[in-house]
C-alpha cells in the first residue's frame, strides 16, 4: 500500500490531490495522510476524502493529524503545500508584501514567485520547509518529495541543495498556458505537443505544434487580424504575454498578471498598467475563496467526484510505483539541462519519473534574449537561498535590490528603506535570521 502524506492539506491541494490519487488504479489502495495546523480545515478535508472513499467503496484509507511526525514514518510520497505566518493571499504578512512596496511605487499583482513580495514570502517560508524536510529525512528518508508551495524556484533550489531527498517542484502553469493558446485558436489542448523550458512562471514554449501544424504560425496569423473580436479580447486578457511574444518571439508561462511582475516593462507607472489592463491588487484580511470539500454542517456527507485534475503529482506517484515512465515539466537543479543558464540553480525542464525517481532532460541553449530574462531572476533566487542558508539579511537585501520591477522605480536608498520597513513588519516571522536564535522556528518533531 503506497503511503502519501500531504502537509498543508487544508490548502486547495489537500482534497484535489486526494481525488487524483483515488483516480489512478495503481494508487487506489493508498494510505492518504492529511496534515494541517488548521484543525477546522483539516477535519473538513478529512471528512471529504473519507466520504469519497466510502462512496466509491475504494480500498484506500485516510488519516489526519496536526502532528506531521505522527504521519511521516514510512511515507513513500510527501507533498508540501503550506502558508507560513498567515493566509497565502490574504491578511498579514501577505498584505505587508504588497502594501509596503506599493508605498515606494512598486506595484505587484501576485507577489508569490518573483518579486520583492516573493522574496519575503521565501524568507518566512524557507526555514519552515527546511525543518519539515529534516523530519522527512529522518522519518521517511526514501520518500519522494513533491512541492506545491511558492515561491517555487527558490524553494526547489533550497530543497535540492540542502536536503538528501528525491525532490521536485510542481506547477500547472505550463498546462494552463497551453490551454490559453489552444483555446484562443479553437483547437484541442490535449492534442498539442510542446517543449517548454526556462524557470518556473517564466518558462518558454520553444516548440509548439498541434497535429503537425506550428502553433506559433497559427497564433501570429490570427493576431494579424486586430479587428477580430476574439483577438481584441485576447489582447486585453493576455496583453503582457502578447507583447512578450511580439517583442521577444516566444510565449511565456505562467499568466498575464504573474509575468507583468517579472520584467521592468509593464508595471512601473499607472499609465503602463492601464495600457496593459493590469488592475491594482485588492487586499483583504479574510479568505474569500471556497474549497469543494468545505461544508457547513458536521453531518454533511459531501463527497468528491473522481475526476482527475491536470496536476502532475499523482502521475509521478504512479510512475514511481509501477516503473512505467511519466513525462512532465518539473523544477530541478540545472545539471547541464539548459546550457546557457547558470548551473546548479533551479530550472523548469521536461522530466521523467520512474521507479528510480525524478530525471531532468537535456534541452540545450535557450534563445539568448530568453536566457537573459531568466538568468537575472535565477541570480536573485540564488541570493535569497543564500540568505536563508547563511542567515544573511544583507543577501536578502541584494535579492530585493536586483529585482527588475523594483529597480525600475526605486533608487538604492529607497530600496533600503522599503526593505527595512518590510523586515520590521515581518520580524515575528524572520526569527531564523537572528544570530542568537538557536531554532527551531515553529514546531519540529522531537528526535
Amino acid at each position: 500500500m503506497p503511503k502519501l502524506v500531504i502537509i498543508g492539506a487544508g490548502s486547495g491541494f489537500g482534497g484535489r490531490l486526494s481525488l487524483d490519487t483515488l483516480s489512478r488504479d495503481a494508487l487506489r489502495n493508498t494510505e492518504i495522510c492529511l496534515c494541517d495546523l488548521n484543525e477546522k480545515r483539516l477535519s473538513q478535508v478529512y471528512a471529504y476524502v473519507k466520504n469519497t472513499i466510502e462512496h466509491y467503496n475504494l480500498p484506500a484509507v485516510v488519516r489526519a493529524s496536526t502532528d506531521r511526525c505522527e504521519l511521516l514514518p514510512g511515507a513513500d510520497f510527501v507533498v508540501t503545500s503550506i502558508a507560513v505566518g498567515g493566509g497565502a493571499y490574504y491578511g498579514d504578512p501577505f498584505n505587508f508584501e504588497v502594501r509596503i512596496p506599493r508605498k515606494y511605487g512598486v506595484d505587484q499583482s501576485v507577489a508569490d514567485s518573483m518579486s520583492v513580495g516573493a522574496t519575503f514570502r521565501f524568507l518566512r517560508t524557507g526555514p519552515v520547509q527546511l525543518q519539515i524536510l529534516r523530519d522527512v529525512e529522518r522519518l521517511a528518508p526514501n520518500a519522494v518529495h513533491l512541492n506545491h508551495t511558492n515561491p517555487m524556484s527558490m524553494l526547489s533550489n533550497l530543497h535540492a541543495t540542502q536536503t538528501s531527498l528525491k525532490t521536485v517542484g510542481l506547477c500547472h502553469g505550463i498546462i494552463s498556458t497551453n490551454a490559453v493558446g489552444c483555446n484562443f485558436l479553437g483547437i484541442d489542448p490535449e492534442q498539442a505537443r510542446y517543449t517548454v523550458a526556462g524557470i518556473n512562471h517564466l518558462a518558454w514554449f520553444l516548440e509548439w505544434t498541434h497535429e503537425g501544424r506550428d502553433v506559433y504560425a497559427m497564433l501570429k496569423e490570427k493576431l494579424s487580424h486586430p479587428d477580430d473580436p476574439d483577438v481584441k479580447k485576447f489582447l486585453v486578457d493576455e496583453s503582457v504575454r502578447a507583447e512578450v511574444l511580439k517583442q521577444f518571439g516566444y510565449f511565456p508561462t505562467e499568466s498575464n498578471r504573474h509575468d507583468s511582475e517579472y520584467m521592468p516593462y509593464f508595471r512601473r507607472t499607472r499609465a503602463l498598467r492601464d495600457q496593459y489592463s493590469l488592475p491594482e491588487r485588492t487586499l483583504t484580511d479574510t479568505f474569500a475563496g471556497t474549497r469543494d470539500w468545505m461544508s457547513d454542517g458536521a453531518g454533511d456527507k459531501k463527497h468528491g467526484e473522481i475526476v482527475r485534475s491536470h496536476e502532475y503529482t499523482t502521475g509521478i506517484m504512479e510512475a514511481v510505483v509501477t516503473d512505467v515512465p511519466f513525462r512532465f515539466n518539473g523544477n530541478v537543479l540545472n545539471r547541464g539541462f539548459i546550457t546557457n543558464l547558470p548551473q546548479n540553480l533551479c530550472v523548469e525542464v521536461p522530466c521523467i519519473a520512474d521507479a528510480h525517481g525524478i530525471h531532468g532532460t537535456y534541452v540545450g541553449a535557450l534563445p539568448t534574449q530568453l536566457a537573459a530574462l531568466n538568468a537575472v531572476q535565477m541570480y536573485i533566487q540564488d541570493l535569497a537561498v543564500q540568505a536563508v542558508v547563511n542567515r544573511d539579511r544583507e543577501a536578502a537585501f541584494h535579492a530585493v535590490a536586483l529585482d527588475p520591477n523594483v529597480a525600475a522605480v526605486c533608487s538604492l536608498p529607497e530600496i533600503r528603506r522599503m526593505f527595512d520597513e518590510l523586515w520590521e513588519a515581518e520580524a515575528p516571522h524572520l526569527v531564523w535570521f537572528d544570530k542568537n536564535h538557536s531554532g527551531p522556528v515553529p514546531e519540529t518533531c522531537a528526535p
